[in-house]
């Protein structure tokens, strides 16, 4: 493993994506169990994307994580998928997370609300009184976080949950995740966690791997901070990390 700081940035680089996953899980692991030695339960906030699967994988194998003292969000969804979709960001962590380990509560957003922005306002509401401590995330390879793709993407929204349209790299990722057969059925428009909702967060695990995130991993390690690539923002957060593998990290000097 090599690791450097970047700003206020740490930053993981590991020879395969299956070692990276581990630590990634293990450090987290070690968190939660720090956290919840000061408080009866803590609010964590799940990424769902590919990306993700081995540390999700590793979390729930994990037999010394109490999670009945965790509540769980996600980060983002769909609008205008049909409730059942596989390729629903809730559905996704139901199937590889949220249905697989007995959370306190599992808080999901809803891809078919009628009105989307009440939607968002009922989820801001719960993001408001269950403060999150932990994020658990991804970069997208727009640079996003969460749905915040650059055209939308504001490092001082004022609010925590917002309706938004999608960037055509955002909704083409999907198809090369493997999630979509084709550009035409990805949906055009999501809901998102704001960035100042997600760093908020006292601390946060961004999982980064594979060759076709290196472009996107260059620009926020190397880049200016700036919302043409979201991710930048990290490096302005006093306990946040990232990890790469061999491949995300292949563009880097």
């Amino acid at each position: 493993m090599k690791t450097f700081l970047k700003d206020n940035l740490v930053v993981k680089i590991f020879p395969s994506r299956s070692e990276m996953g581990k630590q990634a899980s293990r450090e987290i692991k070690e968190k939660i169990v720090e956290l919840l030695k000061q408080k009866d339960c803590i609010n964590m906030i799940f990424a769902a994307a590919p990306s993700q699967n081995e540390v999700l994988k590793s979390l729930v194998e994990d037999k010394d994580i109490d999670f009945s003292k965790i509540n769980a969000f996600h980060m983002d969804e769909y609008i205008g998928l049909d409730k059942d979709a596989p390729q629903g960001f809730g559905n996704f962590l139901k199937a590889h997370l949220f249905g697989l380990v007995p959370f306190k509560s599992v808080n999901y957003i809803n891809c078919s609300a009628q009105n989307s922005q009440d939607e968002a306002d009922r989820y801001s509401e719960l993001l408001q009184k269950y403060p999150v401590d932990i994020v658990v995330l991804g970069i997208g390879e727009n640079g996003h976080i969460a749905f915040n793709d650059p055209p939308v993407a504001d490092f001082a929204d004022k609010a925590y949950v917002k309706p938004v349209k999608l960037d055509e790299i955002c909704r083409q990722q999907q198809v090369n995740d493997g999630c979509f057969d084709s550009l035409d059925k990805v949906p055009t428009h999501a809901l998102t966690l704001t960035i100042p909702a997600l760093i908020k967060a006292p601390y946060m695990f961004c999982i980064v791997p594979a060759l076709t995130k290196a472009r996107a991993v260059k620009e926020t390690l190397e880049g200016e901070i700036g919302t043409y690539c979201p991710a930048t923002i990290l490096r302005n957060h006093s306990n946040a990390v990232l990890y790469l593998d061999a491949d995300s990290a292949s563009l880097l000097k």
